[in-house]
Order: C-alpha cells, then structure tokens, then sequence
C-alpha cells in the first residue's frame, strides 16, 4: 500500500490531470499534491487567457505552472511544492472595455477565496498567490482575511488600495458578499488517483480566515525592463483603472529582481523573475533578489 500510495505521489508530481474544458472557459487544474506538499502556489492569470489558450506557453497558467515546478525542483529538490493554474474567473480580452474596469475582477476575487478555502479543506501548508497583470488586481481584491503568507504581483495595472499597508488592513468581506456573484468555479482537479478527485470551489461562505493573530502577507511586486504595462496610468477615475501602481518605492512592497523582459515574459525559464517567484512560492524570502530601490 505504502509502495502503491508513493507512486501515486510521484504521479501527481509529474503529470497533468487534463479535464474536458468547462462551458463558460474556466479551468482549474493542480500540479502535485496539496495535501501532501510543504508549500502551494496559486498562478492567477490577467487578460486574455481562455480554457482554450489555458496551456499554450509560460505566459499561461498551465505553462507558467509547469516552468514553477521544474524551477523549483531546481533549487530545491526536497521541498514539495504543490502549483494550482487557476483560470477561476472571466478573464477580460485585452481589446475590450471590460479590461479597464474591475467588474471581472471582483467577480474573480470571490471566486478565488472559495478555492483558498477549498485548499485550506485538504492542507495547512502556506499558500502563495502569484498574480500577473489583471490578474494582480484580482488577488487584492481576494486578499483581505485571506490565510496566505505571500502576494506577488507581477506586470500589475495598478491596485486600488493606496499602500501595502492600507492593502493589508482592508477588512475581509462579510458573510452576505461572499458568495460569487457569477457562475460557479470550477471544481479542483487533482490527479492522485486512476481519475480527477474533484472537490468544489464554487459559491458558499468561506471556511478559513486568516484571524487577528496571523503573521503579516509579504507583498511583493515586479515588473519586466520591456513590459509594456508601465505606460498604462496607474489611477483610478470612476469605474475606469485601478488605482495606485505597486512599483511605486513608497508603495511599501518588496521590489524584486524581474530583468529585462517584456509583459509574458516572467515564467520564462532562466529568467530573474522565475527564480525569484519560485523562491517566493517556497517561502525563501531571504535569498530573493531584490531590484534596486526594492521597498521594504
């Protein structure tokens, strides 16, 4: 049995559970063992990503997730590291009003706090949220009272609180704004078994909470030399933007070591940025480079 369960692990290791993609294009798909795994990494994608295009290169969440993994067997072979590609949300086409307004986002950030919960169900390792571009301001929204020990944000259009800190004392949803106001998620699958042990992250209230003792989120944010997102104003105006850009040195976020690429460029392999949000998924703080200026 010990024999039969450890090959299993290896599996859910090493292969990729593929699904039939879900009617409205989400898809939720994890990468090894959660409960089971000494940290989980949540990759949330921004605009443009579908369950169609949902592994087609590192700039996509199965992509992304995939280069994790091997970066992380990289640096550090003992440490398991379970990745969750999460497509839980509409994302926005780049060429559409909907992605400068916030509406997909908050539909999202309910949804992703259902999957934190349904994470915390099955493991009590840390949970880091990797969040590209649209996909930053989808986390901020989530994050509020949200068990998770890291935030990145990467090629980010701005976020709504105004600094690290003000993110961090925002007050989690009540009880009546829990529920997604859009479909459901899709169900976890996860491949530790001959077929997807599938549990729910659809809507309901939350389980876990991050209570009053909890340690401090480390928020951290990065942005590529050519990443095209620096021009896009960082504000707010109405319904239109986002808000303040991360980046910014009075922000309060850790500034870490990106290089020189460009907006789909950070799960590049051999790149700074991999390295770097690999270190984060592991929890190794202390060995991530640190761009210069980089924050607190």
């Amino acid at each position: 049995m010990r024999t039969r369960r450890g090959v299993l692990g290896v599996l859910a290791l090493a292969t990729l559970v593929l699904a039939p993609a879900p009617p409205d294009g989400r898809l939720v798909k994890v990468f090894g063992d959660p409960a089971t795994a000494d940290r989980v990494a949540i990759i949330v994608p921004g605009a443009d990503v579908t369950a169609e295009t949902f592994d087609t290169g590192t700039h996509r969440p199965g992509g992304s997730a995939r280069a994790l993994l091997a970066e992380a067997a990289r640096l550090a072979s003992g440490r398991r590291l379970a990745v969750v590609a999460w497509l839980g949300y509409d994302s926005p086409p780049s060429v559409s009003v909907d992605v400068v307004l916030d509406t997909s986002a908050a539909e999202g950030a309910a949804a992703l706090r259902e999957t934190v919960s349904a994470l915390r169900e099955r493991t009590m390792a840390p949970i880091a949220l990797l969040c590209h571009s649209y996909g930053s301001v989808v986390c901020a929204k989530a994050l509020p009272g949200l068990p998770v020990s890291d935030l990145a944000v990467f090629g980010s259009p701005g976020l709504e609180a105004p600094s690290a800190t003000a993110l961090a004392r925002r007050r989690p949803p009540t009880t009546a704004t829990l529920t997604s106001t859009s479909a459901a998620s899709p169900p976890l699958r996860h491949g530790t078994g001959p077929g997807p042990l599938q549990y729910w992250a659809g809507p309901g209230p939350l389980r876990h909470w991050a209570g009053p003792g909890a340690p401090p989120v480390r928020l951290w944010a990065g942005r590529g030399g050519d990443d095209w997102i620096r021009f896009v104003p960082k504000m707010k105006f109405g319904p239109l933007g986002f808000g303040t850009d991360p980046m910014d040195p009075g922000y309060g976020a850790r500034i870490f070591e990106v290089g020189p690429g460009g907006h789909s460029d950070y799960f590049e392999p051999g790149t700074p940025s991999l390295r770097n949000l690999t270190l984060i998924a592991l929890g190794r703080p202390d060995e991530v480079t640190r761009a210069p200026g980089g924050g607190v």
